[in-house]
């Protein structure tokens, strides 16, 4: 899928990826720093196969879903001291229909306004507020060796 964005990123090799685009790959999943919030640590958690719903998932996928999505929140929590981490699945923008859960730390001190959907609210930010690369790429080192180890479980 030439215009998909998520299809582009995962046909090139791994190591061609800076840290935030490859914070966890097992082949079947792809968890990268949201290139567009300024909110550091949105996560996005993306298929390799190009699909557009949880429905046309294998059951290999869903296996490990659940588990990557637990083990993320826990690394999001401990590493950024998040209350909790909020997981939406949308997938609606052109251009990003590709199947993609988003993973999102909630900090203790989250203002009212940007609690719940308000969270979407950090990715109408204009790119001069967007989480710098060098802390997308600090905060994927940290989270890296959390998921899908024994550090988590």
């Amino acid at each position: 899928m030439s215009d998909c964005y998520s299809c582009i990123q995962n046909a090139l090799p791994p190591s061609s990826l800076p840290s935030r685009e490859r914070i966890y790959d097992d082949g079947l999943w792809r968890v990268a720093h949201s290139f567009n919030s300024a909110l550091p640590g949105w996560m996005v958690v993306v298929t390799h196969r190009h699909i557009t719903s949880l429905s046309q998932m294998t059951p290999a996928e869903a296996a490990v879903l659940g588990p990557l999505l637990r083990s993320l929140s826990i690394a999001l929590e401990r590493i950024l001291e998040a209350e909790k981490a909020y997981v939406l699945f949308l997938a609606e923008a052109e251009g990003f229909n590709h199947l993609h859960i988003h993973v999102v730390p909630r900090p203790p001190e989250q203002p009212e306004d940007r609690r719940g959907p308000g969270i979407f609210g950090y990715l109408k930010h204009p790119p001069t507020e967007w989480v710098s690369t060098a802390e997308m790429d600090r905060i994927a080192d940290a989270i890296r060796p959390l998921l899908g180890s024994d550090a988590i479980r």
